[in-house]
């Protein structure tokens, strides 16, 4: 269903803010950052968009309780940087972006915060188009729908796509598939013990394609109630405390960013790592790192694209089954970037910018 602009006013809260700052990294190369607050709800935002040759910039809001504004600003920095990245690699006309809302979504998010919210995305005129996150699903995206038209993955009844994580699991486990054929001569996962770090939306969807494809599968959450639900409904899942350190063919990092670290990777026994967490590595050269072992690591914007190609088909009014294929096709791709990095002796994460950067440097 193709989406219609519902002309929502643009007027804001009663006492709100908009903040352009400039007390940022200087090497971020954003086209705009702006802060938003709204004290009668406890808001407290930031978006940032990175780049628009492509299109307007989408990206989800991460609604997550940092530690500080200062971890809030780098979050989103980063994430909107890798947008821009994901949504050249998988081919849809659109910029990079990101939100992030800073609270507690278990006791600060209300009906309220997220219209005020959404009467902020409608000012910045399209620029930014917003889609779920950490933190925000498609019920909160029917309430922003109130407020802007530059909203995508309502569920259906709201004139939505829906639930992106079927989409973005099924990227993953293609990108996961793609990986293994390289490593092992074979795409399945059948006989393979997966490691799935972070059993919300996404990682309990991929956790149900890997059982279908015949793979063991370990799993990890610090939430106890994600946990609890794979454990319900997957009983043949076997639980633990952490799966880094675990006996893994595949290492799947589903959770927040950052968890390949110098010391993460010296514990990895996996020899594959493919996950939809974004921005996976606590710095660059940790890759270097997994390339001296052996390891295989598919950059996460490439396996992550499936929920960003659905919400961009709903913009466009793509069909279901169009978007599985398309999403389908992140196994091509991947199978792409490892030949183009062993033919020239280079990293994933180099082979998959250059193809990104490529397709913005002929668009602009």
């Amino acid at each position: 269903m193709t989406l219609t602009a519902e002309r929502h006013d643009t007027a804001l809260p009663e006492n709100a803010g908009v903040f352009e700052r400039t007390d940022f990294p200087t090497d971020t190369a954003h086209e705009q950052v702006t802060f938003f607050q709204d004290p009668a709800t406890g808001l407290k935002a930031i978006v940032a968009i990175h780049d628009t040759t492509l299109g307007p910039a989408l990206g989800g809001t991460r609604f997550y309780p940092y530690a500080d504004e200062a971890a809030a600003l780098k979050d989103v920095l980063r994430l909107s940087r890798g947008m821009t990245y994901k949504s050249a690699i998988a081919g849809v006309d659109l910029g990079g972006g990101k939100a992030v809302i800073i609270g507690d979504p278990a006791t600060g998010k209300s009906e309220a915060l997220l219209e005020a919210y959404a009467r902020f995305v409608q000012t910045l005129g399209g620029r930014y188009i917003t889609a779920g996150d950490v933190g925000t699903d498609s019920d909160d995206l029917d309430v922003m729908g109130r407020a802007t038209d530059y909203v995508v993955g309502r569920n259906t009844s709201a004139g939505g796509s829906g639930d992106s994580a079927p989409m973005t699991a099924l990227g993953v486990f293609q990108g996961m598939r793609a990986a293994a054929q390289a490593k092992w001569g074979t795409a399945s996962l059948a006989g393979r013990t997966v490691g799935v770090e972070g059993t919300g939306k996404v990682g309990y969807q991929l956790i149900k394609l890997l059982l279908a494809d015949g793979a063991s599968v370990v799993a990890t959450d610090v939430n106890a109630a994600a946990l609890d639900r794979v454990a319900r409904d997957f009983p043949e899942v076997k639980i633990a405390s952490s799966v880094i350190g675990q006996e893994l063919d595949v290492y799947a990092p589903c959770a927040m960013g950052a968890t390949l670290t110098d010391e993460s990777v010296a514990a990895i026994t996996a020899q594959v790592i493919c996950g939809a967490a974004n921005n996976q590595l606590a710095h660059p050269a940790v890759e270097h790192d997994l390339g001296e072992r052996g390891i295989t690591w598919v950059p996460d914007y490439v396996a992550n694209g499936g929920g960003l190609i659905q919400v961009a088909g709903e913009r466009l009014g793509t069909s279901a089954d169009d978007v599985r294929a398309q999403v389908e096709k992140i196994f091509a791709t991947v199978v792409q970037i490892l030949d183009v990095a062993k033919r020239d002796g280079i990293l994933a994460g180099a082979a998959a910018d250059a193809v990104a950067e490529a397709r913005i440097a002929a668009a602009r």
